[in-house]
């Protein structure tokens, strides 16, 4: 057995304590799969005396996690603090000073992953975060090592817990947005400010990543499109329902005539479709590629086990490799495809209308549609006394045209209002 390998863990949060349980507890199995002792050399805090999930000795209690990462002894250096700053400059210097990186700090990434990959590349270190996307879930590396002969044209992904259990809690229930999230929040599945989910900003990352892994190009967080879900209605989600679909927080991230997009926001997709069946908090995956066709990731996307899990699996990787002398791959960005923008990525629109119930109406709307090019799939038409509601469900188009479409209907006398606009995702 080799002489062991000491760890630094950066935060003890509900993941950071359970990557220190899972270390503690699965000692013997660890140092048997990696071929040496993995060592607690020390946890970085923000507080002594703050309460934690797991009971730690004082001496491996430190606020100085800087001092944590840059000594001489530290093989490994697991980051779960999240944000921005401080987690980047300590993964700088744990990288500048001879240690690998394990870090579940998806924002970081989709913000300057190229900084931590190259200074990483420099470092001569690994840089892992199976962690940053989905929990437990394995998505990442089956994109960046098991697809990696592959040419992957599509990625559709549920990868927001919260979100998915809001409207999964919609439509299951009849409830309103609000009323499904203030139950988010009681059961601990939203923050009491739950921006970063709701308004799509924690799956606009976690896109960015998926995206740039998937089509070997840089991809930020600020190239992703992105939506979030507090405009949508009851009466969205059951109008979803009567024409056999539901309502989910998408993330998509496609390759299209040689071009790369990403966009995050709410649509319909079939009920038949395998995203469709993924209730509660949980987070699917569907990747798409040329060989390999159709594949699905399911599984928990957060919460302190699950993530811890595919930290310690990162750990084991990367100690692996730091015995035999090797690393793994680094940032795969070769394509350096150009990035579309949404309005040139291609979709379909539901679009449900308040109108005058009066001859011509439906072949007005009609013109509408065929002024800007844009096909009509099905139409849906109820009376209402003097006025009507008119459902349209268009054939794929460019999102801009759509747009273009839904302006249009803003704008015309017979249209009393434009009650809700959607997109189609995932129809064959």
């Amino acid at each position: 057995m080799n002489s062991p390998l000491k760890v630094a863990v950066l935060g003890c949060g509900s993941v950071g304590s359970q990557v220190v349980r899972l270390l503690q507890e699965q000692s013997d199995d660890l140092a048997a799969r990696i071929g040496a002792p993995v060592e607690l050399a020390g946890v970085a805090v923000r507080r002594l005396d703050a309460p934690r999930e797991v009971e730690l000795p004082d001496e491996l209690l430190t606020t100085d996690a800087l001092g944590l990462v840059t000594r001489g002894d530290i093989d490994l250096v697991v980051e779960v603090i999240g944000g921005i700053e401080p987690a980047r400059s300590l993964i700088l210097a744990a990288l500048e000073n001879g240690a690998s990186v394990v870090t579940a700090n998806k924002a970081l990434l989709a913000e300057d992953g190229p900084t931590l990959f190259e200074a990483a590349e420099k470092a001569g270190r690994d840089l892992y975060f199976e962690a940053a996307v989905a929990g437990a879930i394995p998505i990442l590396r089956p994109l960046r090592e098991s697809l990696a002969g592959d040419k992957v044209t599509r990625v559709l992904g549920i990868v927001n817990g919260t979100t998915n259990f809001i409207l999964d809690k919609m439509d299951t229930s009849g409830a309103g947005f609000a009323d499904a999230l203030s139950e988010a929040q009681e059961l601990g599945y939203a923050e009491a400010d739950p921006t970063a989910d709701v308004e799509g900003f924690d799956a606009a990352a976690k896109a960015a990543i998926l995206a740039s892994l998937a089509f070997h190009t840089r991809v930020t967080a600020a190239d992703v499109h992105r939506e979030g879900i507090s405009d949508v209605t009851a009466a969205d989600v059951a109008s979803a329902r009567e024409m056999g679909s539901v309502v989910k927080l998408l993330a998509i991230c496609e390759l299209r005539d040689g071009a790369v997009s990403a966009r995050v926001h709410p649509a319909m997709i079939p009920a038949s479709h395998p995203l469709a069946s993924v209730r509660g908090a949980y987070n699917a995956v569907f990747v798409e590629s040329e060989a390999a066709g159709q594949l699905m990731f399911y599984g928990p996307g957060a919460g302190g086990s699950p993530t811890a899990s595919a930290v310690l699996g990162d750990l084991v990787t990367v100690a692996r490799n730091k015995l035999a002398g090797t690393r793994g791959a680094g940032e795969s960005a070769y394509a350096a495809r150009e990035l579309l923008p949404m309005g040139e990525t291609v979709t379909s629109y539901h679009v449900q209308l308040d109108v005058d119930d009066r001859a011509g109406v439906l072949a007005a709307v009609a013109n509408a549609f065929a002024d800007q090019g844009v096909s009509i799939q099905t139409v849906r038409q109820e009376g209402r006394g003097a006025d009507a509601q008119l459902v349209v469900v268009s054939h794929p188009a460019r999102d801009a045209q759509l747009a273009a479409t839904v302006e249009h209907l803003r704008n015309m006398d017979i249209v009393r209002e434009v009650t809700s606009v959607m997109r189609v995702e995932g129809a064959e």
